[in-house]
C-alpha cells in the first residue's frame, strides 16, 4: 500500500517546492541529472577504460558485448534481472565458471560503482542546498562512509535512495533534502545501474586474468561472433 501511492507523496512534495520557490527550483535537479549521468559516464570509459586497458581488454568491446543487458538493467533500474546473463556471458567470453559464478554475484553486493558515485554526489547536493559548506575532508569521509554503507545492498530499484537516507543523518545533512531529489531518483537510479553492470562484469575478466586462466582464444572467437552479429544488422 505504501508503495503503491509513494508516488503521490512524491508529486506533492515536489509540488510544494515548485509552490514555493517557482519552476527555477527544478534547474538545480537538471543539474544533478546531467552531472550523475556525465560522471558516470566518464567512470565507465575513463576509469574502467584505463582498468580494461591494463588488463589487455577494451571497455568499447564488453559494452558492445553486454549491449542487451545495459538496454535491460537501464530501463528495469534492477541489476538483478540480467545476473545469470552476465554469468553465462562473461563464460562464454573466457572467463572460467569458477571465477564467474563466485565474483559476480559478491560483486553485485560489494561492487557497486554507479551506487556509491551516486549516493556521493547526491549527499554533497543536498549540502549545497542547504548551504552547508563542507570541506574537502569532510567530503572525503562522506564518500568513505558511502563507500562502506552501500556495501551489501541488494540489486532492486531504489534501494540506493534508502541507503542514502539512512547516512545523511550520520554526517549532519538534513533528511528532509532527499525529498527534492526524490522525483529524479528513479531517472538516477536507471543510470547507476547501468554502470553497476559493466563494473561487474569487467571485474570478472579482471580476476580471471589475475589468476591466469583467462581464455584468450577463446574470447576473440566469442568477439568475432557476437561483434560480427552487430555489423550484420548495422549493414
Amino acid at each position: 500500500m505504501v508503495m503503491r501511492y509513494a508516488p503521490v507523496g512524491v508529486f506533492a512534495l515536489i509540488a510544494v517546492t515548485v509552490a514555493n520557490f517557482g519552476f527555477a527550483s527544478l534547474w538545480p535537479l537538471a543539474k544533478l541529472v546531467l552531472l550523475v549521468h556525465f560522471a558516470i559516464i566518464f567512470f565507465a570509459l575513463v576509469v574502467l577504460g584505463i582498468v580494461a586497458r591494463l588488463c589487455g581488454l577494451s571497455i568499447w568491446i564488453l559494452i558492445r558485448i553486454l549491449k542487451d543487458e545495459l538496454i535491460l538493467a537501464y530501463s528495469t533500474a534492477s541489476s538483478e534481472s540480467v545476473l545469470p546473463r552476465i554469468i553465462e556471458k562473461m563464460e562464454a567470453y573466457g572467463a572460467p565458471a569458477s571465477i564467474t559464478s563466485f565474483v559476480v554475484p559478491t560483486g553485485y553486493s560489494f561492487n557497486l560503482d554507479g551506487s556509491t558515485l551516486y549516493q556521493s554526489i547526491a549527499a554533497i547536493f543536498i549540502a549545497q542546498l542547504y548551504g552547508i559548506d563542507l570541506s574537502l575532508w569532510q567530503e572525503i569521509v562522506l564518500v568513505l562512509t558511502l563507500m562502506v554503507t552501500s556495501k551489501g545492498i541488494a540489486g532492486v530499484p531504489g534501494v540506493s535512495f534508502v541507503v542514502l537516507l539512512a547516512t545523511l543523518g550520520s554526517v549532519g545533512i538534513p533528511l528532509e533534502g532527499l525529498a527534492f531529489i526524490a522525483g529524479v531518483d528513479r531517472i538516477l537510479d536507471m543510470a547507476r545501474t547501468a554502470l553497476n553492470v559493466v563494473g561487474n562484469a569487467l571485474a570478472v575478466l579482471v580476476i580471471a586474468k589475475w589468476e591466469h586462466k583467462f581464455d584468450r582464444k577463446k574470447a576473440l572467437a566469442y568477439e568475432r561472433d557476437v561483434l560480427g552479429k552487430f555489423d550484420k544488422t548495422a549493414q
